[in-house]
């Protein structure tokens, strides 16, 4: 029977080193370029870019002139005006065509504004796909530093599970020689089973991290991969961390969530530019030309008057300027400018809105990078001297000085120990991460 289970556990094993192998290795560059390229709402900033780079090349195509066509074809039936205007009883039909441009020579800067605020429009979308991909690096390095931390905390679940095991295998050689009760074997195997549980939640923690990461990234579950094991940077207690104002005094020059704000704000004043310059008179130039022909039309003598001669006595053509004052509208334009004041206002106060955010979110990440390390720097003390105390009590424990429950004590003491040290230092690696990518310094492990 003893040999059957090994046969299954060795096919089990080989099944998951296959499938381990199988399986490709992506470091946290490789998963944040797959992010960037196929993440569903960067693609949706990038099309909404796309829309505003054709309102700013719609902007600038309105300088040019307009230019229409027209054509008719009217059949009339009765009394009709003639060609010699006079009115006979005959039926007809009548085509007619024109051709009309204008070009608007002064409109109060509102056709120069409206291209800078175009502009200012799809400049502020650009920033808004960059403060995207910033957000979904971020993310992705807080689920590549969670796949690491649930990986150590299986590593050390089950080093600990090794150490009950052998425990476990001795104690058993005791209680069959009569040095021991065998109660104290049973407490020892119920210490087994608490701690097989607590690996069973850290793989359980490992693969719910994964998936974190896998749902972040949109990759299909057949083409799951196994993350890269960078060198972590040593956490030494000669550590400094910059200042956070220093940190936000660059931030604020860098971050896309501050020049997009300050680029609605130019937006908003060409707006309210817009708005006054309808207040003003406009100046338009144009021309137009007009043309028909008659299937009844005929001269003095009764004959039909031919299309040629037709098309060059009919044309009509003629220039001018046009000049528009308004006077009184219902008090648009007005209100128009009104709110867009309101627009302005409001704009100024989301782009300090948009910094003070910043400023919070770097004085956060600073704040907990800095109690992440201080919790570090104590956590290594705590497990320096609960290993040490584990190592006296197992010796103690060895040789029956004390009972099973005192040894499970100790060694839980030692694993959560363990366990907040390595809370700690991955707290800490992804904080001091933020503070360097608000401070232009890319993520990198």
């Amino acid at each position: 029977m003893k040999r059957m289970y090994n046969l299954i556990a060795a096919a089990i094993l080989l099944v998951v080193f296959t499938s381990a192998r199988a399986q490709e290795t992506w470091s946290l560059q490789k998963c944040i370029d797959y992010a960037l390229q196929n993440n569903i709402q960067i693609k949706q900033q990038s099309l909404n870019s796309d829309y505003y780079n054709n309102q700013l090349n719609q902007a600038k195509y309105n300088r040019l002139p307009n230019l229409n066509a027209g054509l008719s074809n009217n059949i009339s039936f009765g009394r009709s005006l003639a060609y010699d205007n006079t009115y006979q009883n005959v039926n007809s039909n009548q085509s007619g065509g024109n051709l009309s441009a204008n070009v608007t020579i002064w409109n109060g800067f509102t056709l120069s504004n409206s291209i800078k605020m175009a502009d200012m429009d799809l400049q502020a979308s650009l920033q808004e796909t960059l403060k995207t991909k910033d957000d979904m690096m971020l993310n992705v390095a807080a689920s590549y530093l969670e796949i690491l931390f649930a990986d150590e905390l299986v590593g050390v679940s089950e080093e600990l599970l090794k150490i009950t095991q052998l425990q476990i295998d001795r104690t058993n050689k005791l209680v069959e020689a009569g040095s021991l009760a065998k109660g104290s074997l049973f407490e020892i195997e119920a210490q087994y089973a608490r701690e097989e549980l607590n690996v069973v939640n850290a793989q359980n923690r490992l693969q719910l991290a994964y998936l974190g990461i896998y749902q972040l990234l949109e990759v299909p579950s057949t083409e799951s991969f196994k993350i890269e094991k960078p060198t972590l940077p040593e956490i030494g207690a000669n550590v400094s961390l910059l200042n956070s104002m220093d940190v936000f005094k660059n931030a604020v020059q860098l971050r896309p969530a501050v020049k997009s704000a300050e680029f609605k704000l130019e937006s908003a004043r060409n707006q309210l530019l817009i708005a006054k310059g309808n207040l003003l008179p406009s100046l338009t130039f144009g021309g137009n030309y007009y043309n028909l022909y008659n299937n009844k039309y005929t001269d003095r003598l009764g004959n039909n008057i031919p299309f040629g001669e037709q098309i060059k006595s009919n044309e009509r053509y003629g220039f001018g300027l046009n000049l528009s004052i308004p006077i009184f509208n219902h008090y648009q334009a007005r209100t128009g400018v009104s709110n867009s004041q309101i627009q302005l206002e409001n704009s100024e106060l989301q782009l300090q809105s948009t910094k003070n955010l910043l400023r919070k979110e770097i004085e956060q990440a600073y704040t907990n990078a800095l109690a992440a390390f201080k919790r570090y720097v104590a956590n290594q003390k705590t497990v320096i001297s609960s290993r040490e105390a584990f190592r006296y009590t197992e010796e103690k424990f060895n040789v029956g000085m004390i009972n099973s429950v005192e040894y499970n004590q100790s060694k839980n003491n030692l694993t959560s120990a363990q366990s907040d040290l390595l809370q700690a230092k991955y707290e800490y690696i992804f904080r001091t991460k933020i503070l360097d990518f608000y401070n232009g310094i890319p993520i990198q492990l």
